[in-house]
């Protein structure tokens, strides 16, 4: 977790908007606990005040994943240094952020492989063995 000794301190105006929001987080996590079922917070509907967003972030620190999603556009995942608590922030082709919520779950849905494709996964595997068994790559 996150060394307390860098997190901005607690109290008056500044925090308020990032208590908020982690009040959220403690009850999602509660609800994960007990349910399994995850929860997405999107932190562009919040009404944040200039630096709120930048508190939170620091108050929910890194963790030790990140992951790259490219797919119409860049989408960066990482796990805050409270284990659940995930940080996804998807960007158009552009690099203009289109959301950029907090994923409370096991892992984020966006690194799931959707079933459809894991159904397809043999036939490309035996597709491409046999390309390389006839000299091919």
């Amino acid at each position: 977790m996150s060394d307390p000794a860098t997190m901005p301190a607690a109290g008056g105006p500044d925090w308020d908007a990032a208590k908020a929001i982690l009040n959220e987080v403690r009850h999602a996590l509660r609800h994960f606990v007990a349910t399994g079922e995850s929860t997405l917070i999107d932190l562009r509907a919040q009404p944040f005040a200039p630096g709120d967003l930048e508190r939170l972030l620091a108050w929910l620190g890194r963790g030790e994943v990140e992951a790259r999603v490219e797919a119409l556009g860049p989408t960066r995942v990482w796990e805050s240094a409270v284990p659940g608590v995930w940080l996804v922030d998807h960007r158009d082709g552009d690099d203009q952020r289109l959301t950029l919520q907090i994923e409370v779950a096991e892992f984020p849905e966006i690194l799931r492989s959707p079933a459809q494709d894991i159904e397809q996964a043999v036939a490309i595997l035996d597709a491409r063995l046999g390309a390389a068994a006839d000299g091919g790559p």
